[in-house]
């Protein structure tokens, strides 16, 4: 008998911890875009006696989810997947920022909608870049909580970003309408799917933001949160594990924001929100 499969797409720190929790006496299918990435995080969970399978991709390509979701399914039933793929407003342009962060994230809630188990669950790790920005007009929210995947990237209006930290903040504020949109196409399957928003994440991601340009404006966060500090992958993985488990069968269709309060100091003016 197939073990169940939990599918893993991005093999960072968030991927992996969540991996490493939800994945024992499963098979885990880890996916990721960078080969090295993804054969270092296998053999690390292999070494621990996990039953890992691979495959690299590229979650702007239909194609290349759509032949991660089948073989999920040819390895054993579906029952969670987890998509933790992003691109940060400081690693590419806000067109390349928009292809993987808003499109690549509906084309996955698409291809493994297909293939989802019932009583499956899935989770996409967002970012609390989604909750820094006001409600968009009516007709773009459900635009990009309801068009095809494929029809996404030609709105009119996603045309006009100006630089990557709006693109990203409008992507992965879609990101909150997508998985709204997709639990009722979930749900006719028997399944549930939510996501959660990080805030500042200690991984090497966060680093080079840490490191960048907009480093500064990262540490002005932190200290004016009341947590006043960062977290690890393994407060996200925690939260994940809930939202994955039988424990959250009445929760679908949510987003669940992990910052340490940095939203929070937003609202309250002591950080400014950006323009």
């Amino acid at each position: 008998m197939a073990n169940d499969v939990v599918v893993i797409i991005g093999a960072g720190g968030i991927g992996l911890a969540i991996a490493r929790r939800q994945g024992f006496g499963k098979t885990v299918l880890l996916a990721d875009f960078n080969e090295a990435t993804l054969g270092a995080a296998a053999d690390a969970m292999r070494a621990a006696s996990y039953v890992v399978e691979t495959q690299v991709v590229d979650v702007a390509s239909r194609a290349s989810v759509r032949a991660l979701a089948d073989k999920a399914a040819s390895l054993g039933p579906v029952l969670q997947v987890v998509n933790t793929a992003g691109l940060s407003p400081n690693m590419a342009p806000p067109e390349k920022v928009l292809e993987v962060d808003l499109y690549g994230s509906a084309v996955v809630f698409e291809e493994f909608e297909r293939v989802i188990a019932p009583g499956g669950a899935g989770l996409i790790i967002s970012s609390m870049a989604g909750h820094m920005m006001r409600q968009l007009p009516e007709e773009q929210e459900h635009a990009l909580a309801y068009l095809p995947a494929d029809e996404l990237l030609a709105l009119p209006f996603l045309k006009e970003i100006p630089n990557s930290l709006v693109g990203y903040m409008v992507a992965k504020r879609a990101n909150f309408l997508r998985v709204q949109a997709s639990a009722i196409t979930w749900g006719a399957k028997g399944a549930r799917v939510n996501a959660i928003s990080p805030g500042i994440i200690v991984t090497p991601l966060a680093q080079h933001e840490l490191n960048s340009p907009i480093g500064d404006g990262y540490r002005a966060m932190i200290a004016a949160s009341p947590s006043q500090r960062m977290a690890p992958p393994e407060e996200i993985a925690i939260a994940a594990s809930y939202l994955l488990g039988p424990d959250a069968g009445f929760v679908t269709g949510s987003d669940l924001l992990i910052d340490g309060g940095v939203i929070a100091a937003m609202r309250a003016g002591k950080l400014p929100v950006p323009a």
